[in-house]
């Protein structure tokens, strides 16, 4: 009798052993292997302990510092892992970490272990949801990128929408012919596409009568007549501003137009005024149907330059009254009148001594024939243009941009500075011509804030609507 037993629960014990074998296969999850120097004990102790490819940690949850009850039971083999830090070091060692301890624990970061209670309540085993190796009760809500989720009923609902930064399309546009790279950015990691269309945007669709403006004539010369490669960064070194960075304000229709007037002035002065144009300034005091980070349009910008002149970026910085809280973004703190070259005030930075009010002439569109708009750049300086934008343009890193099929076909307008074109041969030898555009997205982003786009095709209608201005009045 007590033979039979012995057999029976060696066979009970084996059968245990080949189910949980069978169903973590099913997981396909990493196993987790790693190799210890200078100790062949230890290695081979890993290796043995390996036949088992548990799911402890995943389950259990992982531990900070020494923790004896952050433990897992291998009932088969009589055995307890640990998923804490301790686990990896001291004697006998990495030995004592349960087999998936370095998948998903061993982390730069440090591990977080769960508030909820281990083990769960007998009446709580079903209850509540996993991820990425963490207990979450039941109602919990939690962040997925852009999307939230909600533990209910021991599953996870969440809400789909698009995210800005998606991994997949990262790929599939770095795999692909395309001629630019993307790559994941922080800033907009979080945010949904409707999201950085109205955050990081903000120029309003161009009005009828912008649309009608008359454009200046040009001389349309041929291509030969210009340089292959062309940079007003080089041609004026010390008068081109640097591209700044937005953030989540929608006021492209602001950063683009200051920065292109003040080019215009510095250019147009031979260097006697250099200084930035308040962004901010427009921003927070141009408010006759504008409105303010929530979008506005060029035009109006442009009037407002003229009439009532901005301040030194200096002067009036960008979200310098941030400290005041959001009913602060769209008060001015900055007072003109006409005729007056100076503020009726201080400046809203007190470190900056200088209140005078930069003006410029009125705006005029320059003709959207390619050679036109690289003759104004080239004996002006650079010009403002509206563009289309669409999700995958938020990803850009390097190359010569065109819009990517893979992306949807939603778009919103965008406004940028052009300063230069370029031409490159690709991999199958032809030419791809480009413009040089500087963004209102910071210098981490594409090529240090700027970018590269398609010349002569008028990509993303880059070329369909140029205005500049002849710099002071």
């Amino acid at each position: 009798m007590w033979r039979k037993i012995q057999i029976l629960l060696l066979y009970c014990i084996a059968s245990e052993v080949a189910m949980a074998k069978h169903l973590d296969s099913k997981r396909n999850f990493p196993q987790g292997l790693y190799a210890v120097e200078d100790s062949v004990s230890a290695e081979w102790s890993r290796i043995k302990r390996s036949l088992y490819h548990g799911t402890s940690c995943r389950i259990r949850g992982c531990c900070t510092g020494r923790d004896d009850d952050c433990s897992f039971t291998i009932v088969s083999r009589g055995a307890i892992c640990y998923c804490d830090q301790y686990c990896t070091s001291g004697s006998p060692g990495p030995v004592d970490c349960c087999a998936d301890y370095w998948d998903v624990c061993h982390h730069p970061a440090e591990p977080t272990r769960s508030e909820e209670p281990w083990p769960p309540p007998a009446w709580d085993l079903r209850a509540g949801c996993y991820k990425d190796g963490r207990y979450y009760g039941e109602g919990a809500i939690i962040k997925d990128n852009c999307n939230s989720c909600k533990c209910s009923n021991g599953l996870w609902q969440c809400s789909t929408d698009i995210c800005l930064v998606r991994q997949d399309l990262i790929q599939r546009i770095n795999s692909g012919d395309y001629g630019w790279k993307a790559d994941n950015y922080s800033q907009f990691w979080g945010m949904t596409v409707e999201e950085g269309f109205k955050k990081r945007l903000g120029t309003l669709p161009p009005s009828q009568s912008l649309l009608n403006m008359r454009e200046a004539p040009g001389k349309s010369l041929p291509e030969e007549k210009f340089p292959a490669v062309f940079s007003a960064t080089y041609e004026w070194p010390e008068w081109i501003h640097d591209p700044l960075d937005q953030r989540n304000c929608g006021a492209s229709w602001a950063f683009s137009t200051a920065s292109v007037a003040a080019d215009r002035i510095a250019i147009h002065s031979k260097g006697q005024i250099t200084d930035n144009l308040s962004a901010q300034n427009l921003i927070s005091c141009d408010t006759r149907n504008q409105h303010g980070c929530n979008g506005g349009s060029i035009d109006g910008a442009w009037r407002y330059l003229k009439t009532h002149g901005v301040v030194s970026y200096a002067c009036y910085p960008s979200f310098w009254n941030k400290h005041l809280g959001p009913a602060a973004e769209n008060q001015c703190y900055v007072s003109s009148e006409s005729g007056k070259n100076h503020t009726n005030g201080p400046c809203p930075n007190a470190y900056e001594k200088s209140n005078r009010l930069y003006r410029c002439a009125s705006h005029y569109r320059v003709s959207s024939k390619e050679t036109d708009i690289m003759e104004e750049i080239k004996n002006r300086g650079p010009v403002q243009a509206i563009m289309k934008v669409y999700e995958d343009f938020f990803l850009y890193k390097e190359g010569i941009y065109r819009h990517s099929q893979q992306a949807g076909s939603k778009w919103k307008t965008h406004s940028v500075k052009l300063l230069g074109w370029g031409t490159l041969r690709d991999k199958k030898g032809q030419n791809q011509k480009f413009w040089i555009a500087a963004n209102s997205w910071g210098k981490s982003w594409g090529e240090n804030g700027y970018f590269r786009i398609l010349r002569g095709q008028n990509e993303c209608d880059i070329e369909k609507l140029i205005l500049a201005t002849s710099g002071q009045p």
